[in-house]
């Protein structure tokens, strides 16, 4: 009897789930989870992570048995574990989907040679993680991807992503099949969970799309940089581990509106910025375009930084956020990496990290690829830019809702104070005085990227 192994990474759903429904045309399905030793020894698999991950596989493991099925969980390392089970299983055909990172690429090939030793074929999926796959549109000129959002947003929106797959039914497991048991997040990876982390799996992210395509898309466009209005879909959570596909969230998105077109927009921006780290995979910790930088090194500015006590109200908003909810709203992500970069002038590797301490949404691709476009190393056409957070807070937060939410200490505070407490004759209730002068820094960060 035919088996084949649908092996779950970041695609942790059985909607439009192109490894399983292709697994599933098997007489026999193994779906098939491996908690990776080589992850877990990383500091990738933060706490937060961790948490949202245990919670993604027990839904999927629901939704696997509702469909006849169930998730055969195993620990290890993921070739070896796949390789044992294709020789207990005889096994015919292994099914992943694409992914860009180094380690997928090294795991896929790793995974071709030694399941070609067992007689035992592989089978890449590409639209799984992304709406087009990396590589799949190129420019004209003969690069090997596209260093400029516009021209790859026009081509990929020409592109027709495929339709939306159906859960498979009456999926059946090999005789004697079982699955180790689902360790604690604490087991994954200690430390404490934020307080406020959303819920993993596919349930929750169904639950969310659906508010969002209910009651929250339409005004995308006009709210979505709107801080206090929180008018973002919050999906980002659920794409990083694929609770909820990308392709079907554009299927469902209607482009003649301005909401529509500007959420699928955000949708190409993820797919950009995989098909840059597809082909260029060092660029999570090298400069995409390198600007000969001389970063300070300064362990207190950092420190202040992370913890939410720069002295900058809108920028301590969202480190905060962060902290408390494992994600940030993405103009507050702009707003703080901006600070940490060019007015601080502090690495962007030490923000990139703290973030993918904290983000549950933080991915390679995403995440140090915005990092890199805010710290001017990036694809950013405009790299000297500086944000100014007072001006960002007045034009984002212009009635400070957004700062009272998570600097509680200037609640009492209106107007201009709220944003700048320093012109205030006493302290602020405590709040710490600035760290620097946002204004000296940005002229001296800009006139050393000029060279003056």
């Amino acid at each position: 009897m035919a088996v084949a192994l649908a092996l779950f990474t970041r695609d942790l759903r059985v909607r439009d789930n192109p490894v399983l429904v292709a697994a599933s045309r098997a007489e026999e399905v193994l779906p098939v989870f491996v908690v990776d030793d080589a992850i877990r020894s990383t500091a990738y698999l933060s706490a937060n992570k961790a948490a949202f991950l245990i919670a993604a596989l027990a839904d999927l493991d629901e939704g696997l048995r509702r469909a006849g099925g169930e998730l055969v969980l195993r620990g290890g390392d993921t070739v070896d574990e796949v390789c044992r089970l294709v020789r207990r299983y005889s096994v015919e055909q292994v099914h992943i989907a694409e992914d860009v990172s180094a380690f997928s690429h090294r795991r896929e090939e790793r995974l071709r040679t030694r399941l070609a030793e067992l007689g035992c074929g592989l089978e890449v999926h590409a639209g799984s993680v992304t709406v087009v796959a990396p590589g799949r549109i190129t420019p004209s000129g003969g690069n090997d991807h596209f260093a400029v959002f516009t021209p790859y947003h026009r081509r990929w929106a020409r592109v027709r992503a495929r339709a939306p797959l159906a859960v498979p039914r009456g999926l059946r497991l090999p005789r004697g099949v079982a699955g180790e048991k689902v360790p604690s997040a604490s087991d994954l990876a200690p430390g404490a969970v934020s307080p406020q982390l959303a819920p993993g799996g596919e349930s929750a992210a169904r639950r969310t799309a659906r508010t969002w395509f209910t009651d929250g898309i339409e005004a995308y466009a006009d709210l979505h940089d709107d801080l206090a209005a929180d008018a973002t879909s919050h999906l980002s959570p659920y794409l990083h581990f694929g609770c909820v596909s990308a392709t079907e969230l554009v299927h469902r998105s209607d482009l003649s509106t301005t909401g529509g077109a500007a959420f699928v927009r955000q949708l190409a921006w993820r797919d950009f910025h995989h098909q840059m780290l597809a082909v260029r995979p060092a660029i999570t910790h090298r400069d995409y375009r390198p600007r000969h930088d001389r970063w300070a090194d300064d362990e207190a500015l950092l420190s202040a930084w992370r913890e939410g006590r720069t002295g900058y109200p809108i920028v301590d908003a969202g480190m905060r956020q962060l902290a408390a909810q494992g994600w940030m709203h993405n103009r507050a992500r702009l707003i703080t990496a901006s600070f940490l970069t060019k007015t601080l002038y502090l690495d962007w590797r030490h923000g990139a990290k703290h973030f993918l301490d904290l983000l549950a949404d933080g991915d390679m691709a995403n995440n140090q690829l915005n990092w890199q476009w805010v710290a001017g190393t990036g694809a950013d056409t405009r790299p000297n830019r500086v944000l100014n957070p007072i001006r960002q807070a007045r034009r984002y937060d212009p009635d400070g809702d957004y700062v009272r939410r998570w600097v509680p200490e200037l609640a009492h505070l209106h107007g201009l104070d709220l944003h700048e407490p320093w012109r205030l004759p006493s302290d602020a209730a405590g709040y710490p005085a600035r760290i620097v002068d946002h204004e000296q820094s940005a002229r001296r960060f800009v006139a050393y990227r000029r060279g003056e």
